[in-house]
């Protein structure tokens, strides 16, 4: 390491295990940084996580968790799903003796014990499951029995609210959803312009709240609240590609999903406003950005 002698100190705060945390480096070893971790000690930072341009006395964003040997360790890689969130995750491997393993995107597998597996689970299989602390233990494991850490309570959002959801599942009226890691949420099929995949996190508005936690959801906004913000981000991707665009009223709406994340008919309402307002022509494919600005109906 280049630096040995550092100062060290600790904070009164605690490092909290299966988040990440600004954590102040204390000392140098041959293994890594030790960082202060408050009423939980010092905790490594293997020396394979730091960072090329460290510093002495300067605070490093890691997340914390307990390795192999269940000791307290910091990673400056970010892991899939952090305490007290949902993910879809992959089974990796399965021990007869403890659980299932899942690939969380860190070194150490994220063990799913038998006793929070709602059903058997396979190498290879996917699931959607909570990232908790077990509380005899204080080890981060994972859970398939998402009702458990589901909010019950009535939102508090208000409708057309953006939110955050992971799709989880998909059913006979759509997909469901958990929304903000907090709430149940519904997506209708017949709402949607295409097929969602599972595990895919997303970002849509609230329809209409119900009591009992749960949400009817959205990929677009409500009326002109999705139209005025569209017709800006069609202007900008025109004028960025030279004035032309290979989309249109018969783009297919995967298509125009995938590069405006949004449905096929909140296009068409911002091409229709914005060939009535002459910001563009139809080229049949394509369009075309004009220059006027200004122009507006029943203005000569």
């Amino acid at each position: 390491m280049e630096f040995i002698a550092i100062v060290a100190f600790f904070s009164d705060e605690m490092a909290t295990i299966g988040k990440r945390n600004l954590l102040a480096i204390i000392r140098a070893s041959q293994p890594g940084l030790y960082l202060d971790g408050g009423e939980l000690g010092e905790i490594l930072l293997p020396g394979r996580y730091i960072p090329a341009d460290v510093a002495p006395k300067q605070k490093l964003d890691v997340f914390v968790y307990r390795d192999s040997e269940d000791r307290l360790v910091a990673t400056t890689e970010t892991p899939h799903a952090m305490v007290g969130e949902f993910a879809y995750l992959k089974v990796i491997s399965v021990n007869p003796q403890v659980g299932a393993f899942l690939d969380w995107g860190l070194a150490k597998d994220l063990l799913l014990p038998f006793r929070e597996q709602e059903f058997p689970l396979r190498p290879g299989d996917w699931t959607t499951v909570y990232v908790g602390l077990d509380a005899k233990t204080d080890r981060i494991i994972a859970s398939t029995r998402l009702n458990r850490h589901l909010n019950r309570d009535t939102p508090a959002y208000r409708d057309g609210q953006p939110v955050n959801f992971l799709i989880t599942g998909k059913t006979l009226l759509g997909y469901n959803a958990i929304v903000e890691n907090a709430h149940r949420g519904l997506l209708y099929k017949n709402n949607l312009a295409a097929a969602l995949k599972i595990g895919a996190k997303l970002k849509g508005f609230v329809r209409k709240l119900h009591s009992g936690g749960k949400i009817d959801l959205s990929l677009d906004a409500a009326g002109y609240k999705r139209v005025a913000p569209l017709t800006n981000q069609i202007v900008e991707a025109l004028q960025a590609n030279g004035g032309e665009l290979n989309f249109d009223d018969d783009s297919s709406p995967a298509l125009i999903r995938q590069k405006f994340s949004v449905s096929k008919k909140a296009f068409k309402q911002a091409l229709g406003k914005l060939y009535k307002t002459r910001r563009i022509e139809f080229l049949k494919p394509g369009i075309r950005l004009l220059e006027n600005t200004e122009w507006t109906p029943g203005r000569k």
